[in-house]
């Protein structure tokens, strides 16, 4: 399979956007960037399904819409199997001759919607092998309901179902590795991606809809009511994310993995934990070890991820992100 070439922030700039401005989205939201990135990046007519969550509430009241594409809203849980359903029903109509228009498919759902919620519908779509592609804008908590953990938060967050305090120090488990348990149902394609390194992005959406069968891809994306950060630090905060290997940049196709990005010189993770509230009581004396522990949990997953790496990687160590030029 040829990989996409060619991509410049001056052609993509002339492109329409399908995701209008004038939404409901919190300023500074990673949501709305992620999800205009990967539109511009997809050719040609796109269908998308949306799960319950910020994006959707905000995106589409009542009788106004920010999207330009047909969209689809769906319950928390069953975005993947709406829209392997409409998915089926395209390619018996395009069998029947009643369509002749190439479309894609697109879901979108949060890390509550798509780790929790909606593991069981997205598990089912990929195991069928629906021709799709699901984008999960992960910001570690469910953002939408009132911050509450799920499995998606990282280790020591603070949040309102696992307040850090005096009987707890927030959460005390690792966050689950959901790209890598879809990449276990063998499907074609997988990815992580940051909004940050845009053009790593858009690559990555291009080869999953050149694709044929299900493909997965997992996004950070900074909620600053809920990391407790500023509203215009998601770039830097996802790009930290990105430099300290706390949200590494790779690929798996077909079974092989490629990191597709590799820092020139990997930052520490109080780098990218400092900024968010949600880890203020990390820094307290007494939960050093916390610290610690959080660091360990990063350095032993990206030794991990290298080792598996079949050394094609894309981008040579840098100091710069890729696309940020």
């Amino acid at each position: 399979m040829a990989t996409p070439t060619g991509i410049t922030l001056k052609e993509l700039s002339k492109k329409e956007g399908l995701l209008t401005s004038g939404h409901r989205m919190c300023a500074g939201c990673g949501a709305p960037i992620i999800v205009k990135m990967v539109l511009l990046a997809a050719e040609g007519p796109i269908i998308a399904a949306n799960a319950t969550g910020c994006l959707e509430v905000s995106t589409c009241i009542s009788d106004y819409t920010a999207w330009k594409i047909p969209w689809i809203h769906n319950a928390f849980e069953n975005a993947a199997a709406t829209l392997s359903g409409v998915e089926t029903m395209y390619r018996s109509l395009k069998k029947q001759g009643k369509i002749s228009k190439d479309i894609k498919f697109v879901a979108f759902g949060g890390d509550g919607g798509t780790y929790d919620i909606g593991l069981q519908s997205l598990s089912g779509a990929m195991e069928r092998g629906h021709d799709m592609l699901y984008v999960c804008y992960d910001n570690g908590a469910y953002m939408n309901t009132g911050i509450q953990r799920s499995s998606a938060t990282p280790f020591g967050a603070d949040t309102t179902t696992c307040p850090a305090g005096s009987v707890i120090p927030g959460k005390t488990q690792n966050r689950k590795n959901l790209t890598k348990i879809m990449a276990a149902h063998n499907i074609p394609y997988a990815a992580q991606a940051s909004p940050s390194h845009w053009m790593d992005l858009v690559k990555k959406v291009k080869k999953a809809f050149s694709i044929e069968g299900p493909k997965f891809m997992n996004i950070l994306s900074p909620c600053n009511r809920g990391w407790r950060s500023r509203t215009d630090d998601a770039i830097m905060l996802s790009r930290l994310g990105v430099e300290t290997c706390y949200w590494p940049l790779y690929e798996i196709e077909d079974g092989a993995t490629k990191v597709t990005f590799k820092p020139k010189e990997k930052k520490p993770l109080v780098d990218f934990l400092k900024p968010q509230g949600r880890f203020k009581h990390l820094f307290a004396p007494e939960n050093e070890w916390m610290l610690k522990k959080f660091q360990e949990i990063v350095d032993k997953e990206w030794e991990s991820l290298l080792k598996s790496d079949s050394g094609r990687c894309d981008s040579k160590p840098s100091g710069k992100a890729p696309g940020a030029e």
